[in-house]
């Protein structure tokens, strides 16, 4: 990142953060924070640093993490390391808020912080414009073979013919969104431009969204056997665990395309694999997969129907800027007597 980008993005946090520090009176009490990842700039450490007291994990370790967050009333949880009793009791009894980094929250026990009385805020919403726009890419990467494409080149095999590396087209095409919350919904905008035919989606109960932009709500076995494109962006939970499976994607249509934007483990990885070697499905475009990091050996990788990118969902700058505001307004709310600016609630 040059100079005057970091310098742009600084000033944008402070913009962001200075109002929040002041409109929080913590009186001469200086609250204690900890930050569970050293990957922030300083720039925003040093904007915490002027109220709070901060201490920064320099570890990697859950060792590590679980040791820099002893004593703290309040911690931004900036990794995908279990949140659960363990890490509570390593805090301690004064700690009375954390917020995580992220907008899905399968990493963390969500009940054990209502056991505790313990505020627990998220980063949802903030996340549906990277997200989505990653879907974007992994779908039209997948579809127009860009992955197998470049490896022709590199082997030698660039072919000269009309009928070569031909892909599937989106215009016209059928879409099906496997959860409509925010994420899907934005997927399902960035769409409107491709003029795609009709939108299906599902989840838990039809919703007004929906119904708003045009697209119409089903069951899964519906959506698999109709869909020439299927988004992932569902939470992972024990009902969403493995629900792409063998069974799953013998639903699909052979020229379908997958996207996984949601979490690896709603999808069994083995299966696809299969799936994408016999040609049950056309492609896939992963965002996620089990575990992270993927080991450097994984059969996913020799795949020249797969896409696959190291999780880089909300990996850019206005991302990281928006989702860290929103994690610290989160705990000084909290620790300055007011509430979760974007609460966690479990569904």
């Amino acid at each position: 990142m040059r100079t005057g980008a970091v310098r742009l993005a600084a000033r944008a946090f402070s913009k962001m953060l200075d109002p929040l520090l002041q409109q929080h009176n913590f009186g001469a009490h200086r609250p204690k924070l900890a930050v569970t990842c050293a990957d922030i700039p300083t720039r925003y450490i040093d904007l915490l640093k002027q109220n709070c007291d901060v201490t920064v994990c320099q570890g990697t370790t859950r060792t590590d993490i679980l040791r820099s967050i002893a004593g703290a009333e309040g911690v931004l949880w900036l990794t995908a390391d279990r949140l659960d009793g363990e890490a509570l009791d390593a805090a301690g009894r004064q700690l009375r808020v954390v917020s995580t980094m992220t907008s899905g929250m399968d990493y963390v026990d969500a009940d054990e912080f209502a056991r505790r009385g313990i505020a627990l805020g998220h980063t949802p919403k903030v996340v549906n414009d990277p997200v989505a726009d990653i879907a974007i890419g992994l779908m039209l990467a997948a579809a127009r073979r860009f992955h197998e494409g470049r490896l022709k080149i590199a082997n030698g095999e660039w072919e000269m013919r009309p009928q070569w590396m031909l892909g599937q087209d989106v215009p016209g095409s059928t879409v099906g969104i496997v959860g409509f919350g925010g994420i899907g919904q934005t997927i399902l905008k960035r769409l409107k431009g491709f003029d795609i035919g009709r939108c299906l989606y599902t989840g838990r109960r039809r919703k007004p969204e929906g119904d708003q932009a045009g697209a119409i709500f089903v069951d899964l076995t519906t959506l698999l056997r109709e869909s020439d494109f299927v988004f992932i962006a569902c939470p992972l939970t024990s009902e969403t665990a493995n629900m792409f499976n063998a069974e799953t994607l013998a639903t699909m249509k052979p020229s379908c395309v997958l996207i996984n934007v949601a979490r690896g483990g709603i999808v069994d990885q083995p299966a696809l694999v299969e799936a994408l070697r016999k040609g049950t499905i056309f492609a896939a475009g992963l965002d996620v997969m089990t575990p992270e990091p993927l080991d450097t050996n994984d059969p996913l990788l020799l795949l020249p129907n797969c896409v696959v990118v190291p999780h880089l969902g909300t990996a850019t700058q206005q991302s990281l800027l928006d989702m860290f505001a929103i994690t610290a307004n989160n705990v000084l709310s909290v620790l300055a007597g007011g509430q979760l600016v974007a609460p966690f609630q479990k569904t």
